[in-house]
């Protein structure tokens, strides 16, 4: 039996509400609601493209808790963050600055995207040779090639 999109959809919004659960949460709402904000923008390690806040993994709750500790002992958003990329390096962070220990996790998706389009170039620029070579057809020579490109411009006047 398929499943259908609303409960797929239903189940995903279910596991990520449970990633922090209530036994977790801090009685303070607001410091409680800076944990969360804090938590949205740190990377799980475990996971790598979810927060903290969103990963049921278990150092993602480690983590929450660290950042709630932190928070409770009275330091800033900015000192918690700090303290948890000194303890974890910039790729903790969703939103890495960009620096020298990180342009590759800037550049690298472009790097990436270049390889596979010239991978795809390569490919059917090769695929088109071949096409060509089992019709038993063979390549213009260049002198075919002037000839036929002085026709044409012959038919655009």
């Amino acid at each position: 039996m398929p499943f259908s999109p609303i409960i797929v959809i239903l189940f995903i919004f279910i596991t990520s509400a449970l990633a922090v659960e209530p036994r977790d949460m801090l009685k303070d709402p607001i410091i409680e609601s800076r944990a969360r904000e804090i938590s949205k923008s740190l990377r799980c390690v475990v996971c790598q493209n979810q927060s903290i806040d969103d990963s049921d993994a278990s150092l993602a709750r480690d983590m929450r808790t660290l950042v709630r500790d932190r928070l409770m002992a009275g330091d800033s958003d900015q000192e918690v963050i700090d303290y948890v990329v000194s303890s974890y390096g910039d790729f903790v962070l969703l939103n890495p600055p960009l620096k020298g220990s990180t342009v590759i996790l800037w550049i690298g998706p472009l790097i990436f995207v270049l390889l596979a389009l010239f991978a795809f170039y390569a490919f059917f620029r090769r695929q088109g040779s071949a096409f060509v070579l089992s019709k038993g057809l063979t390549p213009l020579t260049k002198e075919e090639r002037n000839r036929l490109h002085e026709l044409l411009k012959k038919d655009e006047t």
